[in-house]
């Protein structure tokens, strides 16, 4: 295994002039750009008196700027705290306070929202915008304004490639503190180190190999590990040109960004491919005609080509594979996908594993399942019968992390004695490695039988439904309710009487317990007004609704 930080400094060195990181429509830095603002900002750093190892948080938007900034933090052997750009100002402060942090990068919106009384360590505040200065205590200030001098008395010449080259014997020191959520009591800040990251890279690189002819466009928040592994430091260590869109953009958006980018890649989360199938394919397939015509053998393969073909060329024309992870795919979904032969695959992960611990290439995806066992860690399920009796899904390896930051008790109960992260997540595997998950511990319903009940499954079926965009099944008084949020304009282009639009949630229930066995049958379904909430990796808050 190669540290990461080797191969991001041989990928400067041979692409020194190639595009790396670029604002879709904006600013746009080749690898000696990124190089010299990384070389800039380490000066900075030293100046300043920033120690190895002290931690530097990190919010703000996708942007080229973000990724230099964790770049030049992380090269530095700082620990970078990334916080999602969407947590609240009392939540940026109260985690840069916890992770102890001495410097944080962020926007000017941000850092006039925040109460600076709440972060007593705070040193200085870098506009990620622009690389100004925000605010700064004296010596800081000092440092920062003396950093352009001080870099040219360094480099006379301007930085060359033979300056690039970043530390590579830390590899079980802390790189990263990622924290999952902004709440205010006992912070689960992750602890990933420098090995966790090459582990995680080195698998994407045998698994999906990519080039410096490549492009990808960055969707995903980089404040989560999901992004900020695939969607930004496995590509770039690649010579991957990586485009940055900002805010989640819109479908419309982001379909003209990957029609002019063509992307090698796409990563993105299920609820976003089962809208292109609601929206863009399920309509075509449903035409009476076209369900003639896909039942005759011959006839059906050229159909699907020219749907896949048009839906590939949506996409840019480029892409290799669309890789989903953080939820299950409907089964309606995942199985007109098949038919379509779209190469597309579901992984299984979670930001303790720095982030992935399944996956398989699109051809070697197993319906179904969330891919094979990744060859980075020693995965397992916690059960006597794994393949047929669900039990915990555990793992042990380099990409696990070492724990929660200054959260001792969350870090000895998220090991086994043998030093097994628990995932908190059921699943089963059969004797290739292929996992299926089948819900999480903490959500699955004991019906008054006895009979173990897996919201997620119930969820599925009743996704399936007409007009159902998502649902969270919960349990009243030994009944399942669904709950489910309808997709308002397919029914304004339906056309439904009033009558009908009345009846859509007991069809829901009636179409839905067809298929349910009898244990896990709903006595009702509930219309919610809004889409529900969801966390960075787009699974829905479900203790928000019981």
């Amino acid at each position: 295994m190669i540290h990461y930080f080797d191969l991001l400094t041989q990928t400067m060195k041979r692409d020194w002039d190639k595009k790396a990181v670029c604002n879709w429509h904006g600013d746009e830095y080749t690898f000696k750009d990124v190089a010299e603002r990384i070389e800039k900002l380490h000066v900075f750093f030293e100046k300043a008196g920033i120690g190895k190892a002290q931690k530097v948080a990190l919010c703000a938007p996708n942007s080229a700027h973000w990724a230099i900034s964790f770049l030049a933090i992380n090269t530095y052997e700082t620990v970078v705290v990334p916080l999602l750009a969407d947590f609240t100002p009392e939540a940026v402060g109260n985690l840069v306070d916890h992770s102890e942090s001495v410097l944080l990068f962020t926007n000017a919106e941000t850092w006039n929202k925040i109460d600076k009384k709440a972060m007593p360590r705070l040193r200085g505040a870098v506009n990620v915008a622009d690389f100004s200065l925000l605010w700064a205590e004296d010596d800081v200030k000092a440092a920062f304004e003396g950093m352009d001098a001080a870099y040219a008395a360094k480099h006379p010449s301007g930085l060359t490639r033979d300056d690039v080259n970043y530390p590579q014997d830390n590899w079980k020191d802390l790189a990263v503190i990622n924290y999952t959520s902004g709440t205010t009591s006992a912070p689960k800040g992750v602890m990933l180190r420098y090995e966790c990251f090459c582990a995680s890279i080195d698998f994407a690189i045998r698994k999906i190999p990519a080039d410096n002819s490549c492009n990808i466009v960055s969707m995903l928040p980089m404040g989560h590990i999901y992004g900020l592994v695939f969607e930004f430091l496995y590509p770039l260590c690649s010579g991957v040109t990586v485009y940055y869109l900002g805010k989640a953009p819109s479908a419309t958006t982001l379909l003209k960004a990957v029609a002019e980018v063509k992307p090698y890649l796409i990563i993105t989360v299920p609820l976003v491919m089962e809208k292109v199938y609601k929206s863009s394919i399920k309509p075509v397939l449903s035409k009476p005609a076209m369900k003639v015509l896909c039942a005759i053998p011959g006839i059906n393969s050229i159909l699907y080509g020219v749907i896949r073909k048009k839906l590939l060329t949506a996409f840019g024309g480029e892409v290799q594979e669309f890789i989903m992870g953080g939820a299950a795919l409907n089964p309606e979904v995942e199985n007109a996908f098949r038919k379509i032969k779209l190469p597309y695959t579901v992984g299984y992960g979670m930001t303790e594993a720095a982030p992935l611990l399944a996956y398989a290439h699109p051809w070697n995806y197993v319906k179904g399942t969330c891919g094979e066992k990744v060859d980075s860690a020693e995965v397992r399920i916690a059960s006597d019968d794994p393949e047929n009796v669900p039990g915990e899904i555990q793992a042990k390896g380099a990409n696990i992390c070492s724990g929660y930051f200054n959260n001792p008790e969350a870090s000895e109960n998220a090991f086994t004695e043998d030093g097994f992260l628990r995932t908190g997540d059921l699943g089963t595997m059969d004797k290739a490695g292929n996992i299926t998950i089948r819900g999480r511990i903490k959500n699955m319903i004991l019906s008054a039988n006895g009979q173990n009940i897996y919201p997620e499954e119930v969820e599925a079926v009743v996704n399936n439904q007409d007009y159902v965009v998502e649902s969270v099944v919960v349990s009243r008084g030994a009944k399942l309710v669904a709950l489910v949020y309808l997709d308002k304009d397919a029914i304004g282009k339906a056309g439904l009487s009033e009558e009908s639009i009345h009846d859509i949630p007991d069809n829901i229930r009636v179409n839905a317990n067809k298929v349910l066995p009898s244990y896990s049958q709903i006595v009702s379904v509930e219309v919610v007004p809004e889409p529900f909430e969801k966390t960075p990796k787009m699974s829905i808050k479900r203790f928000l609704y019981k």
